[in-house]
């Protein structure tokens, strides 16, 4: 990554998202004149890399979802509870400020919206995108696997993120 420290914090209304230019229209717009009603309704959560304070430098968001049992590969399905669903965690978006690129920026913030995902004390089996053009690519990269029928789609099994925690057994 650059030299630049970044804060990782939850999109606040002081940020200055007005500059923000991934170099896609469709985030930067969403970024500019959507996400705060999504976060407001609660349909998903949104978090920034800050650079120099108040300038986002990337972004993604996360929101509940679920995958159908049967569209998992069929090795991972066995191995699953016999429910219809399985639920996951949806990284709606992740986008990167084109000053940032090339950094390491989009791995840094991939790998924290697993960790809030893999620690979170709702249950999910996945953290899962729907991956836009070369994106697939990077998300193979970092492990995630492509559903069957639907190879722009992909999840990372959540267990693979941390390691098993021991079950803590004292009374609270």
């Amino acid at each position: 990554m650059s030299g630049t420290p970044f804060l990782l914090a939850q999109l606040d209304a002081a940020y200055d998202r007005a500059t923000f230019n991934s170099g896609s229209e469709p985030l930067d717009r969403y970024l500019r004149e959507q996400v705060t009603q999504d976060v407001r309704r609660r349909v998903a959560a949104c978090f920034v890399a800050l650079a120099d304070g108040q300038h986002i430098a990337g972004y993604y968001t996360l929101a509940s979802a679920s995958l159908l049992l049967a569209d998992l590969p069929v090795s991972i399905g066995k191995k699953l509870p016999r429910y219809p669903t399985v639920p996951t965690v949806r990284m709606g978006r992740l986008a990167v400020d084109q000053t940032f690129k090339g950094h390491g920026l989009g791995g840094a913030l991939l790998a924290d919206a697993l960790d809030r995902a893999a620690r979170s004390e709702i249950a999910a089996y996945a953290l899962m995108v729907d991956a836009k053009d070369e994106a697939a690519g990077f998300y193979r990269h970092h492990g995630f696997i492509a559903l069957p029928d639907s190879p722009r789609t992909l999840f990372l099994p959540l267990a693979t993120v941390l390691p098993s925690r021991k079950t803590d057994n004292k009374a609270r």
